[in-house]
């Protein structure tokens, strides 16, 4: 995949966009099974923990919120393919774009994943939702930090903002991810 120019979105696992500006874009390309360093992500859903493994060995860990029930956040092994700061938000109901900053659900950073060009239908709780298109999962903060612990996104992974941007500082593009049930 090359990098996206500055009109581009990617779909988010909650069928939102995440909309390109020109601040802070990486792009990935598949790269090789092992990230430089031996540096590797763990996601136990059940647990609702992300640890991050450097040759094998635990060097920090955080509490995560995870998808809900019919939203379940993907399991297997990805890597990090997509990474961003100050994301723009689109919502998938309306469109609206929800800029960088306090209220915007991704927090300051985006770490993707996890994509796929299938499509989605479901039901959030509060609204049906069709996504056409590709979709993807990933690392991100949240101003809801009551949700962090919780079985409550559209598949993402919410972590409070200060970790998921000391998490961003932790990976690089082609980090395996591993997600368990």
């Amino acid at each position: 995949m090359s990098a996206p120019d500055a009109h581009a979105s990617t779909q988010t696992s909650a069928g939102s966009q995440l909309v390109d500006t020109k601040q802070g874009v990486a792009v990935a390309t598949p790269a090789s099974d092992e990230a430089p360093g031996g540096r590797e992500l763990v996601l136990d859903r059940r647990q609702r923990r992300l640890l991050v493994l450097e040759n094998g060995q635990e060097i920090r860990r955080f509490p995560v919120a995870v998808g809900m029930p019919g939203w379940e956040t993907p399991v297997g092994r990805f890597e990090v393919m997509e990474l961003r700061t100050n994301p723009v938000w689109q919502h998938p109901a309306n469109g609206r774009l929800i800029p960088p900053g306090p209220a915007n659900p991704l927090g300051s950073r985006w770490i993707g994943f996890y994509r796929d060009c299938k499509g989605r239908r479901g039901f959030n709780g509060q609204e049906h939702l069709v996504v056409q298109g590709c979709v993807t999962a990933g690392f991100h903060g949240t101003p809801n930090r009551a949700s962090v612990g919780q079985a409550v996104s559209h598949g993402c992974v919410r972590l409070y903002d200060e970790h998921v941007q000391a998490l961003y500082n932790l990976v690089q593009l082609g980090t395996p991810v591993t997600v368990l049930p």
